[in-house]
């Protein structure tokens, strides 16, 4: 069977128990009230009632889940078993002997089922849907074995007119059952061998069941006049092992119980407000009744909504406790990242989405290892691993502890990781842009005291030394100027050739300050001089007027990619564009070289334009088109209140 055919026989058989639930209340009221419950029902009513919805719910998210099916067929032949019951006997009753013997049979074969699969089979089962271990088959075929020759001996040989044969049908009929009751003993006892080697959240799932199973069992054991009890606990059964199975994928769960306490809530609340006005105005207005029904409405209708939200909160804190609003949740965190700096955000959204799953711990490891991991809590162990995405980049991985004490955290953690993840992840992609601009800004400082450095260096070690050899060189030849005239005059030239290699000197720290040829020919000029004339360059927009930082960034970054075309990329031709935008400037260079290899390693002069673009806050890429060739292309702000 396909999943939606195996819903489809899910849902008629929570239907066909349902009705035959229905039927069967009207059978029930034409008998005589039983002296063991004051209720209208017996407890076998309630599990063909509640059993089977459970079980097609369970099957509806899960349909290839043996257990849901065990509720449904457990619960039909519950309701099945009732029904024929109440009929046999008010067939008795009434003297109609219109219903054939055989549903008497039938009654005792549906029980007998009812026990296989809620009593047997599914401890057995549970939660998984496998045998603890495959010693426990002998278990299962023993018990289809012993129900099998129960149906046979209590049902369908008195049924034919056959007596069993080799002892007597009493005694064989308490045999039977005393080892009917020994497999089912046996089948609970498998919840505890199960339970010694599960794990926390199979182990979590076993106990819901166990204390739901206790309320039924002890008024069991009691007796009367207690009995009856088990009709108002025998629905915690299903609704235990459902959740329990679900818990972790049934993300709505809570938010149906949730509607149903509202719902009930608001039944009682305004039906008593309606009667309670109803009572008074036909008391005060006896006369105008119609008036009377009227304002019992409207008194009726203005509870509705304060009512409403009332019991919202109360079920909201039955749940989850203080805190179970999701959109709530999400709200305080969108007021908190507003008051604090980008910075920070990531510290709060990490200590909401703690408090909102009632975790120990909740962090965020960022992608490559940096920054450093951050923390809410204590996150000694990590239960789930969330993987952080900002517009399609990862940028790390969320981190979320163990559960600390809480009443229902299934649906509403999914819930709550889904509505808080998005904030999670911009604010860690904040927390890398704010490292990533305070490693640019510390490179930024240590590169500027570098080259502080080298001037000095360059100044104290080059030009320094020049002008202490030049100021020697003419103290010299001014003592041997009227001694030896031919003397002086070799120093003196000698001096010029030095003046000659101390300006060189300090043209090239000026050329590595900033090109001259930008403030002689602008940027435009400074680059077509560069290229040569065997290199087209293009301009659109205005050039002049550029900030500086601006404009030797453009040429440096112009320089190499010239510099590779000529000595790796083999280009024959080389463009280069200068396009000027309203805030930023484009500079594309292009050749119809070699192109970059796959999986080449970026070098010095490759790294340095994507550095020197990015100290400005913009972008470098360098690229291999479909064609061939290289392109590098770098776009540049404009609007900067940088100084070189």
């Amino acid at each position: 069977m396909t999943p939606a055919q195996r819903r489809i026989a899910a849902v008629l058989a929570a239907a066909a128990s349902v009705a035959m639930e229905f039927v069967n209340i009207w059978v029930t009221a034409q008998l005589p009230q039983p002296s063991y419950t004051p209720l209208p029902f017996a407890p076998e009513d309630v599990a063909g009632a509640v059993f089977p919805v459970l079980g097609a719910l369970l099957v509806f998210q899960r349909p290839r889940l043996v257990i849901g099916w065990l509720l449904c067929l457990g619960g039909l032949c519950s309701a099945l078993n009732s029904l024929t019951v109440n009929l046999a006997l008010l067939d008795a009753a009434r003297e109609w002997t219109v219903l054939p013997e055989a549903i008497r049979a039938v009654a005792g074969v549906s029980w007998k089922l009812t026990i296989l699969f809620l009593v047997v089979l599914l401890p057995l089962l549970y939660p998984d849907g496998k045998l603890p271990s495959p010693r426990w088959r002998a278990l299962v075929w023993g018990s289809v074995a012993v129900l099998a020759a129960d149906v046979l001996v209590t049902d369908l040989m008195p049924l034919s007119g056959q007596r069993p044969m080799g002892s007597s049908p009493r005694f064989l009929r308490f045999s039977l059952d005393m080892l009917t009751n020994a497999m089912m003993i046996l089948a609970f006892a498998s919840l505890a061998a199960r339970f010694r080697r599960a794990g926390r959240e199979e182990r979590g799932q076993i106990l819901w069941t166990l204390v739901a199973l206790a309320t039924v069992i002890v008024p069991w054991v009691v007796g009367n006049p207690v009995w009856w009890l088990a009709s108002f606990t025998i629905p915690l059964v299903p609704v235990a092992i459902t959740f329990s199975v679900l818990r972790h994928r049934l993300y709505g769960i809570d938010t149906l119980i949730t509607r149903t306490l509202v719902g009930a809530g608001l039944v009682g609340v305004i039906g008593g407000v309606y009667v309670v006005v109803g009572a008074a105005s036909s008391l005060f207005l006896s006369d105008v009744d119609r008036i009377g029904g009227l304002v019992a409405a409207l008194c009726a209708g203005a509870f509705f909504h304060p009512m409403r939200r009332l019991l919202q909160r109360g079920a909201d804190r039955l749940l989850y406790g203080g805190r179970g609003d999701p959109v709530a949740l999400a709200a305080e965190l969108g007021r908190r990242l507003q008051r604090t700096d980008p910075a920070g955000g990531l510290a709060a959204a990490l200590d909401v989405l703690r408090d909102g799953l009632a975790v120990t711990g909740t962090g965020v490891r960022f992608q490559d290892g940096w920054p450093e991991e951050a923390t809410a809590g204590t996150l000694e162990e990590v239960a789930r691993d969330i993987l952080l995405v900002w517009h399609g980049e990862p940028v790390g991985r969320l981190l979320i502890g163990p559960p600390g004490a809480r009443r229902l955290p299934a649906a509403h953690n999914e819930r709550v990781i889904t509505a808080l993840t998005p904030y999670v992840a911009d604010a860690a992609h904040a927390v890398r842009l704010v490292g990533a601009l305070r490693r640019s800004r510390e490179r930024i400082v240590t590169t500027r005291e570098e080259e502080r450095r080298r001037l000095r260096r360059d100044l104290h070690d080059g030009l320094g030394q020049s002008l202490s050899g030049m100021a020697m060189s003419i103290n010299a030849a001014r003592l041997s100027l009227r001694a030896s005239p031919e003397t002086a005059e070799r120093m003196l030239g000698e001096l010029r050739s030095g003046m000659d290699s101390v300006t060189s000197d300090i043209r090239h720290l000026v050329y590595g300050l900033r090109p001259p040829a930008l403030d002689d020919l602008g940027l435009a000029g400074a680059v077509a001089e560069m290229a040569g004339p065997g290199v087209a360059v293009e301009v659109e927009g205005e050039l002049p007027g550029l900030p500086a930082a601006t404009e030797v960034a453009a040429y440096r970054i112009a320089q190499e990619a010239l510099t590779n075309a000529r000595k790796h990329a083999g280009a024959a031709t080389v463009r280069v564009s200068l396009e000027r935008g309203e805030n930023d400037l484009s500079i594309r260079v292009r050749d119809d070289g070699i192109g970059v290899p796959p999986g080449r390693r970026s070098g010095v002069g490759l790294a340095s334009m994507r550095e020197r673009a990015a100290e400005l806050g913009g972008t470098c890429v360098i690229t291999t088109p479909p064609e061939g060739g290289t392109v590098v292309e770098a776009i540049l702000p404009v609007n900067l209140n940088v100084k070189i």
